[in-house]
């Protein structure tokens, strides 16, 4: 505004008129000072920042609204306060079991996993079909005493007592990158334990793939009503061990 209130008194000043008209030398003077002006104008219009445009909607995978339909929530099951997540639903309907499953076969295939350990017992449902698709071996992940032979054993505190998960001594080779699939995780205490018997083993464990994600669980992705909660595993407190 400054330079534009400049450019007009100079023009008015070197434009002296007779008879309401310019004279030669006073035009010329006017005519450069006219030119100084518009320099100005550009360079002052080159220097107003342009409004950043909204930032583009985020498409929403439209398979994601038929798998939460899919799933059922059951009010005080197994115990009174529990809000159940039963997927058996979603293996009625075979299109929206492959779709659940094609969304995680997408995001990983091409990762090099070579191995997909699936928690017991619902990460067994999950985890075979996601290794067969993105051509990995399948580790089960087990409760004690349900796997014949020598086995490694991680412990592991719940709210009430402790648990175990255990896994076949030579099933992973160290450095093999290992997806770790469950069907729901709530505050990571299970996930956590599952990480700590792969990487004893020596696996480079890349992620956790859960298909629920309870909300109370940190850093878990949105995606429309369902939570794919595909975490790394560095973003998984590992104090928090209670599941």
């Amino acid at each position: 505004m400054g330079e534009e209130a400049n450019c007009n008194v100079a023009m008015e000043s070197a434009a002296p008129k007779e008879n309401g008209h310019t004279t030669g030398g006073a035009a010329a003077e006017a005519k450069a000072a006219a030119a100084a002006c518009a320099e100005i104008a550009v360079t002052d219009a080159a220097a107003v920042p342009k409004p950043t445009p909204p930032p583009a909607a985020v498409a929403v995978d439209p398979r994601l609204q038929g798998i939460s339909d899919a799933i059922r929530v059951v009010p005080h099951f197994p115990k009174q306060g529990i809000m159940f997540n039963d997927i058996t639903p979603l293996l009625l309907r075979p299109g929206v079991f492959k779709d659940a499953v094609d969304i995680f076969v997408e995001r990983y295939r091409g990762m090099a996993i070579a191995a997909v350990a699936g928690i017991e017992a619902r990460g067994f449902i999950f985890g075979p079909a996601i290794a067969l698709a993105i051509g990995a071996k399948f580790i089960p992940l087990r409760k004690p005493k349900k796997l014949p032979g020598e086995v490694i054993s991680e412990t592991y505190v719940l709210e009430y007592g402790t648990d175990c998960l255990q896994m076949h001594v030579g099933a992973i080779e160290p450095g093999e990158r290992v997806l770790i699939v469950d069907d729901l995780v709530a505050t990571g205490g299970t996930l956590c334990a599952a990480i700590r018997l792969l990487e004893r083993a020596g696996a480079d464990v890349v992620e956790c793939a859960c298909l629920i994600g309870l909300p109370k669980f940190k850093e878990c992705t949105w995606l429309h009503s369902l939570q794919i909660a595909s975490e790394r595993w560095t973003d998984i407190d590992k104090s928090a061990v209670h599941y």
